[in-house]
């Protein structure tokens, strides 16, 4: 086997196993944006749920 058949392998596995990690940093930063804007909805309804149950309370 030539040395640049060689090289070429090495840098296609380098690629591969790099992209591979890169892919996953990605999707583990896009489900936290994506659970942190769940839990914002979540926590607006519920507060608008509670102020609208305290203030309707209190008349």
């Amino acid at each position: 086997m030539r040395r640049n058949s060689l090289l070429t392998i090495l840098l296609v596995i380098a690629a591969v196993v790099l992209a591979w990690w890169l892919v996953g940093v990605l999707f583990s930063a896009v489900w936290f944006l994506v659970r942190l804007v769940v839990v914002l909805v979540v926590a607006l309804v519920l507060y608008l749920a509670l102020r609208s149950w305290l203030t309707t309370d209190r008349r």
